[in-house]
């Protein structure tokens, strides 16, 4: 039996989970456009941060490999896949070969929700350059980055030594803490979006960015995805002066180049995540549209969505060239002492405040009814610590004067004590000037034994 024209000509097209009814090879095509963004926004990552920390120390920084030195980061690349690698006797296998993959997969499935830009026509077809969208889209990158935790814990323990395996457990502690800050963060986000899916929430700020509005939120996530990526100054889990490589200390050749991409694959999605929750998406910056009308259509927000992503990971690339490494543990208590409580403050006054303007409340009205009490019960809070600190640093002076009071508990020669002149010998004393004593020359001078005037 033979098919229709009309229905020999019309390319079939598969309903995938996930992608609508885009053609299938529209969909392959989608994902290798984005894993080739990812590992060009990679290379381009380790050249920018070397360049940058480089003009921040007043130095060159890499200028041999390629026109201005752009090629370094692949010509690292080909060095680190063809090394020797060197496998611990005492590691173990399977795990140690999984362990990599499952730091690096992740990292790059998260970026499937992430959208670059609307609508466009590809190939005859038209599609929104996005390669999934879902409506809890960002639970899927929260889902991707608690299985990276996976890999590095599993690196540190089968490499079969005492300070990866330090290192993996300082790394599930700091990722799984300050997973919970930037997860509490972006509460106020699906409050004033009223969704989950990234297209959506890009949709919400075609006229305000939610990092005016929702600027607490921003400044934690901020800080939480340093923490969250390993960055420093809270590089802790790879401190190379107490760890000495951290988690990999035992990998190299392309299993280490699997985890250094993971590392910056995290930096580039964090970044597009802040891109697109708080620094409207795709969308031009503000007053662009005034002078440009086409701004925000075809391919043309691609453009604006990577310049919003470069100037985050520039970011990262500061703190990583101006604060020094922090403490553990006052690493640990920013997090779950300073930014956890902060943010159930703020969460708590936000939702507040959008119920009651739902309501029909002015903002101004519903502005004094919120957050004046919470600025009264925050002023509170700090005058009270400051009160407990100073009652604690006066009882520690009044116990240093005490015990400088009491006697000490072993004896001890008086401070004021002078020590005499050396004397002399009472037989150099009581010598008669000039005398010569038994066997000796001239007065006080030893004889010399054999010689014939000493007789």
């Amino acid at each position: 039996m033979s098919l229709p024209i009309a229905d020999a000509v019309t390319p079939i097209s598969v309903d995938v989970p996930g992608f609508t009814s885009e053609p299938v090879w529209l969909v392959i095509i989608k994902v290798l456009m984005v894993f080739a963004f990812l590992v060009v926004m990679t290379l381009f990552s380790i050249v920018f941060e070397r360049k940058v920390v480089g003009r921040m120390q007043n130095r060159i920084g890499p200028n041999r490999v390629g026109p201005w030195g752009i090629l370094q980061s692949l010509a690292d690349g080909v060095k680190l896949a063809f090394k020797e690698e060197i496998i611990p006797i005492l590691a173990d296998k399977p795990v140690y070969f999984i362990a990599p993959i499952l730091s690096a997969v992740p990292a790059f499935v998260a970026f499937c929700v992430i959208p670059f830009g609307p609508t466009v026509s590809m190939f005859g077809h038209e599609t929104q350059l996005q390669l999934t969208d879902l409506p809890v889209g960002v639970l899927v990158v929260f889902a991707c980055s608690s299985l990276g935790v996976y890999g590095i814990v599993l690196s540190g323990w089968a490499s079969g030594s005492t300070y990866p395996l330090l290192g993996g457990l300082r790394s599930a502690a700091q990722m799984i803490s300050y997973e919970v800050g930037m997860g509490l963060s972006l509460v106020a986000v699906f409050v004033i979006s009223g969704s989950m899916s990234t297209s959506e929430i890009v949709a919400q700020q075609s006229h305000v960015w939610n990092v005016i509005p929702l600027f607490v939120s921003f400044a934690i996530y901020a800080v939480c995805v340093v923490g969250e990526t390993n960055r420093a100054p809270f590089d802790l889990a790879e401190a190379e002066s107490e760890l000495v490589g951290g988690f990999h200390t035992e990998y190299s050749s392309f299993k280490f180049a699997m985890f250094f991409l993971a590392e910056y694959i995290n930096m580039v999605t964090v970044s597009a995540l802040a891109t697109t929750l708080f620094l409207g998406g795709w969308h031009a910056p503000w007053g662009v549209h005034y002078f440009w009308s086409g701004c925000n259509s075809g391919w043309f927000p691609v453009i604006w969505f990577v310049l919003k992503v470069v100037a985050c990971i520039f970011v990262f690339v500061w703190l990583r060239g101006t604060l020094p490494r922090m403490r553990y543990d006052q690493f640990m208590h920013l997090g779950w002492k300073v930014l956890i409580p902060i943010n159930l403050i703020w969460i708590m006054a936000f939702t507040s405040f959008h119920v009651l303007t739902q309501r029909g409340w002015n903002r101004f009205e519903a502005s004094g009814v919120v957050f004046i009490p919470v600025v009264a019960v925050i002023l509170i809070v700090l005058y009270s610590r400051e009160m407990s600190a100073a009652r604690a640093a006066a009882e520690r002076e009044y116990e240093d004067d005490y015990e400088a009071s009491l006697p000490p508990p072993f004896p001890t020669p008086p401070m004021d004590l002078v020590v005499p002149p050396i004397r002399r010998s009472v037989r150099t004393a009581t010598t008669p000037a000039g005398a010569v004593t038994a066997g000796s020359g001239a007065a006080g001078v030893p004889a010399r034994n054999g010689d014939p005037s000493n007789g």
